[in-house]
């Protein structure tokens, strides 16, 4: 394994855990602020939000630069927008700071994304992206519990504390271990945008924002879940985010390997598995045992989507990959916001707990059937998607073949 996707997945570790992180200390920092459980979920959508907004308008920024000094660059960012929350005495200034983290975000895991196909053979290019983010579900597996027990224990603020440091070791990692031959400039704005002309494109975005937005519709309150329906004590919570993130951590894994071999068929299975599990977790979240099988089956399911779409956008864009690339991290983000603020409205409009939960079924039933759409669409144009990732070389564009 290159080293370089070792450091990409270190950064990858400590973005993922300030992302992620927040919803286990969701009820301690809106009770520090005093604000509602829908005011504190901004801390989530507000980040998602931003990282939607810096996945284009950062990465549109840099495309002429260099790659690895713009990780390096992306890091201090990161770092900076921790260091803030860490000390933030008031809500707006909680969000201020996690705006700034949240601006990296999308820029990182774009250019990441290119940087790291390029270090291994075109038919193992998801498979490399799935490496790149297993930082991201590793912060799950062991940082977000680790980080909630903290927080818990002594205070969310200590927390972030934390992930400033990480940042800082994330931040040599990048410098020491990325190689500079693999990081040249992108081939400017121009052509970079270019890639938005395929339609494919934008059809796996939409996909991104769905799937993505149906498990975090889902997630995003599931402390409040766990404890106000499954009667978990909240002490409890650190560890069922253990087995969520064992879920992600083993579906990234599969997702990867399988999306090197079918990409558009592995998409339709896994969205289409996401949603049963997303029903019976909702049909069963008084249950103990249940609630226990579904996280783990959330986590894996939700999860390994994400190198299978991402490669999908990139084989569409793949002339120019950088722009697209970044505004497909963006879109995760954008799906991440959407089931945010959906679960916020279920349970302010008194639906109860479980009621994220459905409406994140609902929004990864959409996503199913807009891939059901693309897949069909390109099928008919031009053969598919690529069985294996090497074609992404050989047919750039969605043009029919011969």
């Amino acid at each position: 394994m290159p080293a370089g996707l070792i450091a990409l997945a270190l950064g990858g570790f400590g973005i993922g855990l300030t992302e992620f992180v927040i919803m286990g200390l969701l009820p301690e920092v809106a009770a520090d602020f005093q604000v509602s459980e829908a005011s504190a979920g901004w801390f989530i959508s507000g980040y998602a939000l931003s990282v939607t907004v810096g996945a284009l308008l950062v990465t549109a920024a840099v495309t002429r630069l260099p790659r690895k000094p713009v990780l390096i660059g992306l890091l201090v960012l990161f770092i900076a927008g921790n260091f803030l929350s860490a000390i933030a005495d008031t809500y707006t200034a909680m969000l201020i700071g996690r705006i700034v983290a949240a601006l990296c975000h999308g820029a990182f895991f774009g250019i990441g994304s290119v940087v790291a196909a390029s270090l291994v053979p075109a038919h193992k290019k998801a498979g490399a992206i799935a490496i790149m983010f297993t930082g991201l579900t590793a912060a799950n597996v062991l940082g977000v519990p680790f980080g909630t027990l903290l927080g818990q224990n002594f205070g969310w603020r200590s927390t972030f504390w934390a992930i400033t440091a990480i940042g800082v070791v994330a931040l040599l990692g990048i410098a020491l271990m990325v190689p500079k031959a693999s990081t040249e400039p992108a081939k400017g704005l121009r052509s970079e945008l270019g890639a938005f002309k395929s339609g494919q494109v934008w059809l796996s975005i939409i996909v991104t924002i769905l799937g993505f937005g149906g498990m975090f519709g889902a997630f995003t309150y599931i402390a409040f879940t766990l404890t106000e329906v499954s009667g978990f004590e909240s002490s409890a919570v650190p560890w069922l985010l253990v087995l969520f993130g064992g879920g992600l951590f083993v579906g990234n894994f599969l997702g990867g390997r399988a999306a090197d071999k079918a990409l558009d068929k592995t998409l339709i299975v896994i969205l289409a598995g996401l949603v049963v599990v997303l029903v019976f977790f909702a049909l069963t979240a008084g249950n103990s045992t249940a609630t226990l099988i579904s996280l783990a089956l959330m986590g894996g399911f939700g999860f390994a989507t994400v190198p299978g779409l991402q490669m999908r956008v990139m084989h569409f864009a793949s002339t120019a990959p950088t722009l697209a690339s970044g505004a497909n991290i963006g879109a995760f983000n954008l799906g991440n916001a959407l089931g945010a603020w959906l679960g916020g409205v279920t349970i302010t409009a008194g639906l109860g707990y479980t009621s994220p939960i459905w409406a994140g079924a609902g929004i990864t039933v959409a996503a199913l059937l807009v891939m059901l759409a693309a897949a069909a669409t390109a099928k008919r144009r031009g053969g598919g998607t690529p069985a294996a990732m090497s074609d992404v070389e050989r047919e750039p564009r969605e043009a029919p073949v011969a």
